[in-house]
């Protein structure tokens, strides 16, 4: 097989550094990723930002919130960035959660005859239902379908993204998962010390970690006051922080954390809870279990293939506050479920280190820049592609 070699690799984005979030984190991983491997690389973000990552530069274009999601930015449309990509010459375009400046970014991959892949990450429609905006499905999807539609592969996150995605009529799908820093979340950072000083009783931690935003349902860590023999610790920052800490007075709100600091919080957890529906993926999940810790989460989106029920953890009927509160009171009452649940845990991550995982995504540009198709648009109407490692 043709080996992928000093290649020039184009990353367009909707969201990067400074803003913390998914998608700026992948994209952050796989620039390391190139620069490790030889292989050379230019962001295209909203800025304002650092003028490079990894050894790559970035190009910023003008960048707003969306009105219903505002901690992610958007880049503004522009021809320029057609004139960003033919400077750099690459090789391939990866488009990086595709919306707006995404499409930019198609249009300048198909005027320069270069391959594109488009990550699929944001569930943009689930996101706006949950802030407000009923009825928006049929015109995000258009929209969604339209983009990936002309792309010549588009990386779902998880098995039922994938599905969604092949429902939708989006055309050349592949599933590509997310890395976790093994070194970072580890069960060797389990802290005494620091379960000592969050639960002086000694009752369970019970923990999220992630932003206290509506698309994350926090409100459903509300369920969790008064479970016998545990202690709440949220992890985090947000628009939701306020309201949670009058309703929740004996949790633990830290803020958001990073660093040691995080790796040991997490660690530290007995449970670890998150009850968002809109996963695309769910890195935090991940990054739970990678620490040894067994997960309850809600049975919808990337959490199904991250959890397995009994095993490493246990899932519950999306929005079900009373399965929720169940599912976490069946693990702190279980001191021994708990302890095999951990190890299970820590296991179950195994090989999905992120140079694995962009390993996989190389794979990928390799079809794509030297397969049959890679300077034609596909004229294949549906499929889905198997990953390439």
């Amino acid at each position: 097989m043709e080996t992928l070699s000093a290649v020039k690799v184009a990353i367009v984005t909707e969201s990067f550094l400074p803003r913390v979030n998914g998608v700026t984190g992948s994209v952050c991983r796989v620039l390391e990723h190139l620069a490790a491997h030889g292989h050379e690389a230019l962001v295209v973000a909203p800025g304002p930002g650092p003028g490079s990552h990894a050894g790559a530069p970035v190009a910023e274009v003008r960048g707003v919130a969306l009105p219903f999601y505002p901690s992610f930015a958007v880049g503004v449309p522009t021809r320029r960035v057609t004139a960003i990509l033919r400077d750099f010459g690459p090789d391939i375009v990866h488009l990086a959660s595709p919306l707006v400046l995404g499409m930019s970014g198609l249009a300048a991959a198909r005027r320069l005859d270069v391959p594109a892949v488009a990550v699929f990450q944001t569930d943009i429609a689930g996101f706006a239902r949950r802030y407000g905006l009923r009825g928006t499905d049929p015109l995000v999807w258009w929209w969604l379908r339209r983009l990936h539609g002309r792309a010549d592969r588009t990386l779902a996150p998880s098995t039922p993204v994938l599905d969604e995605l092949e429902r939708r009529g989006v055309p050349r799908l592949a599933r590509w998962g997310r890395g976790v820093d093994r070194s970072r979340f580890h069960p060797s950072h389990r802290s005494a010390e620091l379960r000592a000083r969050l639960s002086p009783d000694g009752r369970a931690l019970v923990g999220y970690v992630g932003r206290l935003a509506a698309e994350k349902r926090p409100e459903m860590l509300t369920r969790l006051v008064g479970v016998p023999g545990a202690r709440v610790v949220v992890v985090g920052d947000g628009p939701e922080r306020e309201r949670l800490s009058r309703r929740m007075p004996d949790a633990v709100f830290t803020g958001f954390q990073t660093g040691k600091e995080l790796s040991e919080l997490v660690a530290s957890l007995d449970v670890f809870v998150h009850p968002g529906t809109d996963e695309t993926f769910c890195q935090a999940v991940q990054e739970g279990l990678a620490a040894g810790v067994p997960v309850v989460a809600a049975a919808a989106g990337g959490p199904l293939d991250l959890v397995r029920p009994g095993v490493n953890g246990l899932l519950y009927p999306p929005g079900d506050g009373a399965g929720f509160r169940a599912a976490v009171s069946t693990l702190v009452d279980d001191d021994r479920m708990r302890r095999r649940m951990a190890v299970q845990a820590a296991e179950s991550v195994r090989g999905r280190d992120w140079d694995t995982v962009c390993g996989e995504l190389m794979g990928h540009y390799r079809e794509l820049v030297y397969g049959p198709s890679a300077r034609r648009r596909p004229a294949s109407p549906r499929g889905r592609t198997e990953s390439a490692a």
